[in-house]
């Protein structure tokens, strides 16, 4: 049964988690919860609520509602519409949209198609496909005929500015649009459309200490390798996963990482612990194809790594917020630097186009900024 005519049941629910507010979602079974945790990375696990939930200010309810019922979900959300008084209701204008008509949403099939050729991620795919939806939509009510630069003005002011979404969300549906305009073969110029920055926020890094700590408290050997990989070579979640067990290259030592983002082949370090642990692993498990297997051969879930993850750091005992599997990648490449690694070889490693997103690390790293002189000690 493929996951697009499949029927799922969902609830969702709202509450505050760690001081932010999101949408939690109650699955009917548990193949259900993970037949579609795994097609959506933005769903994270609470170990408190043991639920999966979703933040709001991440994902819209009228964007979660449009992607989970693209994939057959029946979602209940009137729990969430009853919580909202009458206050909240008045700050936005709703702007009731019209169901997508036939012709249009068969379009979008064939942009979705299109899409795939062009090998983009299956998320940016989920994503445009979202908010072109929400975009054709928005001309059916206005009866707009064309797809042009004011119509892309209108939508974004009416729609993503008048009902205050997210700065990211907001470029997100232009992106989108814009994606769809080239599909159309639709030229037009959205150079008079301000696009917001979004705020640059540092990442999560763990110390050496922190994260010895979070290895030391994974007992699975297929969890702790992986940790351990997802340190050790700096690596995406996505990379580990996809990682065939062809691409250890024991003899010199390295990790070959294959289409990786930008579609771009590297290597990265192979650490000769890791290298130990591997061998452990291989023997226990006999992985055939995919260094990482979970059900009938395929890659292991995002999910099910996820929740590895959180459940080691809560039995490290560390509280510190924030902490998912790319802060693994975070630390590999900050403790590099420390280490006095150049940092146009950490580029190299974690697979940078530009040296620009490599830099944000020396803005997190403690030996650099502990090397610098405070002028006042100089008076």
């Amino acid at each position: 049964m493929s996951m697009r005519h499949a029927s799922f049941h969902i609830k969702l629910t709202t509450a505050s988690y760690k001081g932010h507010s999101c949408y939690f979602l109650h699955f009917d079974s548990m193949n259900d919860q993970n037949m579609l945790v795994s097609a959506f990375p933005s769903f994270k696990w609470s170990t408190h609520h043991k639920l999966y939930y979703v933040l709001k200010k991440h994902k819209p309810l009228h964007v979660l509602f449009s992607e989970l019922r693209r994939v057959g979900c029946y979602v209940d959300y009137s729990e969430v519409i009853s919580k909202r008084t009458p206050v909240q209701a008045a700050v936005k204008k709703v702007l009731h949209l019209p169901e997508l008509a036939l012709k249009k949403a068969k379009k979008l099939d064939q942009f979705e198609r299109w899409m795939l050729e062009k090998r983009l991620s299956k998320n940016t795919i989920t994503t445009y496909i979202g908010v072109t939806a929400l975009f054709l939509r928005y001309l059916q009510l206005k009866r707009a005929t064309e797809i042009n630069a004011l119509w892309v003005q209108r939508f974004n002011h009416d729609y993503v500015i008048q009902q205050n979404y997210s700065i990211s969300y907001q470029n997100q549906c232009i992106n989108g649009i814009k994606k769809y305009a080239e599909f159309c073969e639709v030229d037009f110029v959205l150079d008079s459309l301000e696009r917001p920055q979004k705020p640059k926020k540092l990442p999560i890094v763990l110390t050496k200490e922190e994260v010895k700590s979070i290895l030391d408290a994974t007992h699975n050997t297929k969890h702790k390798t992986l940790l351990a990989l997802l340190y050790s070579g700096g690596l995406r979640i996505g990379e580990a996963l996809t990682m065939q067990v062809t691409d250890v290259d024991s003899k010199r030592g390295l990790l070959f990482v294959r289409s990786a983002k930008g579609r771009k082949d590297r290597y990265t370090l192979l650490s000769t612990k890791i290298l130990i642990l591997l061998r452990h692993y291989y023997k226990q498990y006999q992985p055939k194809t995919y260094l990482f297997e979970g059900r009938n051969g395929m890659p292991y879930s995002n999910s099910s790594a996820r929740e590895a993850l959180l459940k080691s750091v809560q039995r490290a005992g560390i509280t510190k917020p924030g902490i998912t599997l790319h802060t693994l990648r975070h630390s590999f490449a900050t403790h590099l630097l420390e280490n006095g690694t150049d940092i146009r070889y950490i580029q190299e490693l974690l697979g940078h186009k530009s040296p620009k997103t490599t830099m944000i690390y020396t803005h997190v790293s403690n030996d650099c900024l502990k090397n610098i002189k405070n002028p006042l000690d100089e008076l």
